[in-house]
């Protein structure tokens, strides 16, 4: 026998789960579950990371990796340590940082290359243009000769611009390891760099 529609009306709705709850459904590949999360701080967060980087467009995609993370890395989170609201306000926080220095450190490079182009074109070639050069390439020798996986994060660095944070999370290298081979590889090119050095101290 079929209820009766108007016991059918009456009947309550399940409470909401809390985020606790949502994050556990998270790390069991809920994607319902990172969905309601999503809708529950995505306004949050958006505005968070927008007022850090000042800029919509960053601040847009930082979200996206924002909840990436959370579904990559739900089973990590700890109760005990904050509440969800909190940890997701210092991933964005963390992540938006990350944003901006990277953008800081390529606005750098970007300034020096000009500087480096316009005194190029304004200085005739002279014995200080030939040392430049021959520093140059004996760099490049001495990148080359470091470990593919070293020469790797270096290069990501500093051509182009990324954290040691953005290296982890592209390359799906532990940050642990990105540190250690970074300072490994900077260690053995001031060993190998050692007389440029003396040169400009």
């Amino acid at each position: 026998m079929n209820q009766p529609e108007a016991d059918l009306e009456d009947t309550p709705e399940p409470p909401p789960l809390d985020d606790s709850d949502l994050l556990r459904r998270i790390a069991d590949h809920d994607q319902s579950a990172l969905a309601e999360l999503y809708d529950r701080y995505s306004g949050l967060l958006l505005a968070l990371s927008r007022r850090v980087v000042g800029d919509s467009s960053d601040a847009e995609e930082i979200l996206q990796e924002v909840f990436l993370q959370v579904w990559n890395q739900a089973g990590r989170y700890d109760g005990s340590r904050s509440s969800v609201s909190t940890w997701l306000v210092l991933i964005t926080r963390s992540r938006s940082i990350d944003r901006l220095r990277s953008r800081q450190v390529k606005d750098r490079t970007l300034t020096a290359l000009k500087q480096e182009k316009r005194d190029e074109h304004t200085s005739p070639v002279g014995v200080g243009s030939v040392l430049l050069d021959q520093r140059r390439q004996r760099l490049r020798r001495v990148m080359q000769a470091l470990p593919t996986e070293q020469r790797q994060v270096l290069e990501l660095a500093f051509f182009r611009g990324m954290t040691q944070s953005e290296i982890a999370g592209s390359t799906g290298i532990p940050l642990g390891t990105v540190k250690t081979r970074t300072l490994l590889a900077m260690k053995k090119l001031r060993r190998s760099l050692q007389p440029e050095i003396r040169e400009l101290l």
